[in-house]
């Protein structure tokens, strides 16, 4: 049943004004959450570990080699500072520039102690560095105890929970992960420098700087490489302003050392590679022309071998006068010869890796085999360039990348241009390299009419020539190439350093804590007191019985804290008396406006148990008996019998026998020991009660007493669960329905609204008993009945059942406890 008044209860107004009362009285709620949201923020912060924030400050310059002009073509400004600069950024946010970086700072090694309340990071102050053996394994993630036993000796030791437990070790240099099985324990003693090998360590411990005392506590951590990597990739990099060459970096950890060493660091790693990249073509060209300079070095030994034997098997001392003037002729057309052949090599060659490779980082610079011209040298120099940038990037970015399509792009328009280039340059060699070899022929057949020793002379004196001066090319483009190389610098500048100074502290933010701890300190009680309010379905005050129903509300009845039900009698001037006299009169005034003389009749029901429609039965009779009307109070709750403890009289006959037909009315009247008043009881419980209220029976019964008394008082059974009161409103004159404040729900006012707005009950009026004039209740209102106070009655059932179950002693015991806790 009372699931059903929740049904029908739920309503979707919203009393702001009664919910700010409510907040208002859930105070201690507030004050309490925000003491232990502070206390939270307190307990957070003192465990936070500062944060510090350092930069640096680099820029990239086109710092061109003083030694490089358009005949030595090993150097190429490819895409401006601009292009540097963008090239830089995303350079130093890729992943393999920060492993080179994590590579050289090791900081996959994390050095800590203990501190109040936790472990925390002392890299830079410990009195010991580690020298790890990167072919070997290392524990990870595993804190490896060091303990300082003297200046040179030291313990090492490591404790598991279990006695054999599976650990995960990390070969740093290839970066592979193995597992292996952990002892419980491993513990040993070492000195510093010694070479240490254990399934957890293998290394060595070098002395620092810092001092260190006997005792003192450290610990040694190694970390996932690539997630140590991973972590560095968020190092910020941002220029000045667009177009700008000055870019700024900066850092956040918990250590500034590390901060300081890393910006630091990466800034060297960068420099390191753009010099080494700017020296590609010098190093590649120098690469080549060394393979080159050692074959032809044996060439040449061997035609200088074989001159001389030819001069001293035919004691022939030198050429005539003729021979040396065409030997001088063909010297000199055999070199622009092989110059251009050289030169048609290179251009076969380059076209061919042009058109069916696809990484162009290995092309020689065309200095090397003599082609000055402009548009080639510039093109080679920029294709290898951006083969070398995309190179870069493949192994350390995702290969959607969208710098690929651009590099991807470029690297199509330079190969398309180049490949123009090599054809029109080709035509002219090959005219060039005809046109050499016919004034070769014209030479050839004027000494074919020398003698046949001056003939054999020239051939080897001409081989040799030939044979020396291109050894003479290479040896001095080798010296070019290694002067450009020795002289280039990097193009990376550092314009301020990282460093501590003392500064750079940015958390953690102790103060937003704070603030979070009040704003969640405020808010959760807030969502519980608006929760409480949203889903409570219960009538707090007089405006929600007016806001539910047309009844009108005769009255209010506070709070009383007696034991006795008879409030009237034990307190007469109390708050609660004169609420009760309060009734009387608005009864009074009824009767009068609706002219009714004599014996007046007053029926009490309400929704359900518990409301106290009983207690106010008593106490209304109580209130006539006093104004000296004689009064009479009738149990007519023949299935909840209880109105006869408080009178201290029995239950041992009542109603019940008299409409059965048992007793007559002058022996179902009990006087109480309060003049004017008397009570009938229920009497014993019948089996069939709604079919004895709707008897003749009845009818008679109140007809005889009319006769005998002025105000007849009927408590009734609850109207909400069953049908009797109906029965019985015919022989009122006065209705009176009580609702109890923050118990009855107001779904249980459908049904008497509903009987009420039918006709079927009239001159109905509501009583709100239980009022208490408390802001968690809403807030109050006119009726001056004595607010502030309340009742309380007997063990009143919260059902009515033809048989009720014998409850267990403990049972009742609780039920005792939450008893004495409404009193």
């Amino acid at each position: 049943m009372e699931e059903e008044f929740d049904n029908q209860g739920n309503s979707l107004n919203f009393d702001f004004k009664g919910f700010l009362f409510r907040i208002l009285s859930y105070w201690y709620l507030f004050v309490i959450a925000i003491i232990i949201g502070l206390g939270i923020a307190y307990y957070i912060n003192v465990r936070k570990l500062p944060v510090y924030r350092l930069s640096s400050l680099i820029t990239v310059k086109d710092d061109q080699n003083p030694f490089f002009t358009s005949n030595t073509s090993l150097t190429f400004n490819w895409g401006g500072i601009s292009d540097k600069v963008n090239t830089v950024v995303t350079t130093l946010e890729t992943r393999s520039h920060n492993e080179k970086v994590v590579e050289e700072v090791q900081f996959y090694i994390q050095y800590l102690k203990d501190s109040e309340y936790q472990k925390i990071d002392v890299y830079g102050e410990t009195p010991f560095k580690i020298e790890i053996d990167t072919l070997k394994g290392q524990l990870l993630n595993r804190d490896i105890k060091i303990k300082f036993l003297s200046n040179s000796k030291f313990k090492i030791s490591l404790s598991n929970e279990l006695p054999a437990s599976k650990g995960r070790v990390m070969v740093y240099d290839d970066k592979e992960i193995y597992p292996i099985a952990l002892k419980k324990n491993y513990e040993g003693v070492y000195s510093f420098d010694e070479e240490i090998n254990l399934p957890i360590f293998n290394g060595s411990f070098k002395l620092t700087d810092k001092i260190a005392n006997k005792g003192d506590v450290y610990y040694v951590k190694f970390l996932n490489f690539n997630k140590v990597v991973q972590k560095y990739q968020n190092i910020s990099v941002s220029t000045s302003q667009k177009g700008s060459s000055i870019i700024s970096l900066s850092l956040t950890d918990n250590n500034k050392n590390k901060i300081v060493d890393y910006l630091n660091a990466t800034t060297r790693v960068l420099s390191r590679d753009m010099l080494n990249r700017k020296n590609l073509f010098a190093t590649k060209t120098i690469r080549f022309i060394d393979s080159s300079l050692s074959v032809k070095a044996r060439e040449l030994e061997g035609v200088e071998e074989e001159l001389n034997q030819f001069m001293n098997k035919n004691n022939i001392i030198d050429l005539t006068s003729e021979s040396e003037t065409l030997k001088t002729q063909l010297n000199e057309l055999d070199v622009e010869e092989r110059e251009i052949e050289r030169q048609l090599s290179y251009y076969e060659s380059l076209e061919d890796y042009l058109r069916t490779k696809s990484d162009y980082t290995s092309v020689p610079a065309p200095s090397v085999s003599g082609i000055e011209e402009t548009s080639i040298a510039n093109g080679v120099a920029k294709i290898i360039a951006l083969s070398e940038q995309r190179s870069a990037y493949q192994y350390s970015t995702k290969e959607n990348f969208p710098a690929f399509d651009n590099i991807d792009r470029q690297i199509n328009a330079t190969k398309t241009v180049l490949l123009e280039n090599i054809d029109s340059s080709k035509e002219l060699i090959n005219k060039k390299l005809n046109q050499v070899k016919n004034e070769i022929y014209q030479l050839e057949a004027e000494a074919s009419k020398l003698p046949s020793e001056q003939q054999d002379l020239l051939n080897i004196e001409r081989r040799y020539d030939i044979s020396e001066q291109t050894y003479n090319m290479f040896l001095a483009k080798r010296n070019e190439a290694g002067l450009v190389k020795a002289a280039n610098v990097s193009d990376v500048q550092v314009i301020d350093k990282a460093k501590d100074i003392g500064e750079g502290k940015i958390g953690p933010n102790t103060q937003l804590n704070y603030v979070m701890g009040v704003i969640f300190g405020f808010f959760i009680p807030m969502i519980f007191v608006f929760l409480l309010v949203f889903f409570d379905n219960k009538i707090n005050s007089t405006i929600d019985v007016e806001r539910l129903s047309p009844i009108p509300i005769l009255g209010m009845v506070g709070k009383s804290r007696q034991e006795s039900n008879l409030v009237i009698f034990n307190k007469p001037k109390s708050s609660i008396a004169e609420s009760f006299r309060g009734l009387r009169t608005s009864l009074q005034f009824i009767y009068k406006k609706k002219q009714i003389d004599g014996c007046k009749t007053v029926l009490l029901t309400s929704s359900v148990s518990g409301e106290g429609k009983t207690f106010c039965s008593m106490n209304l009779a109580s209130v006539f008996s006093i104004g000296g009307k004689k009064t009479i109070l009738v149990g007519l709750d023949l299935r909840k019998p209880k109105i006869f403890n408080d009178f201290e009289i029995t239950n041992d006959f009542g109603v019940v026998n008299y409409l059965v037909g048992q007793k007559a009315l002058r022996d179902l009247i009990q006087p109480t020991k309060f003049k004017n008043l008397d009570v009938i009881t229920a009497g014993p419980v019948p089996p069939n009660p709604s079919e004895l209220l709707m008897g003749e029976q009845m009818e008679r019964l109140i007809e005889e007493l009319k006769q005998e008394y002025d105000y007849i008082i009927l408590d009734t059974p609850p109207i909400g669960l069953v049908a009797d009161a109906l029965n019985l409103v015919k022989f009122a004159d006065a209705t009176l329905y009580v609702v109890r404040q923050n118990y009855t729900k107001e779904g249980m006012l459908n049904v008497i609204n509903e009987k009420y707005r039918s006709g079927e009950i009239k001159n109905i009026s509501f009583v709100l008993n239980y009022f208490q004039q408390k802001a968690k209740y809403g807030y109050g209102y006119g009726y001056g009945y004595g607010y502030g106070y309340g009742y309380g009655y007997g063990t009143y059932g919260n059902s009515y059942v033809e048989n009720e179950k014998e409850h267990s002693f403990i049972s009742k015991i609780l039920k005792k406890v939450k008893f004495s806790k409404k009193q």
